[in-house]
């Protein structure tokens, strides 16, 4: 059987992922929760530029719309 995207995010609720943007923009944090547009809401989330943390987000809440992919961290 073949998992659907929200059964990926299931998984990775309440741990660490990395969440790259249609900006390239990378961000490091703890998935709590998302809804069917695949907004997603973030805690303990830091922005990361090569690799090291270039600035501290905290919670945050990124739009589905602009996620190019989740991945486990």
């Amino acid at each position: 059987m073949q998992e659907r995207p929200f059964d990926l995010l299931n998984k990775v609720l309440g741990k660490d992922v990395l969440v790259r943007l249609k900006s390239n923009v990378n961000i490091r944090g703890r998935i709590t929760s998302f809804d069917a547009h695949m907004n997603i809401v973030m805690e303990d989330a830091v922005e990361l530029d090569g690799g090291e943390t270039k600035a501290k987000l905290g919670t945050i809440l990124l739009r589905g719309g602009n996620i190019i992919f989740v991945s486990p961290a």
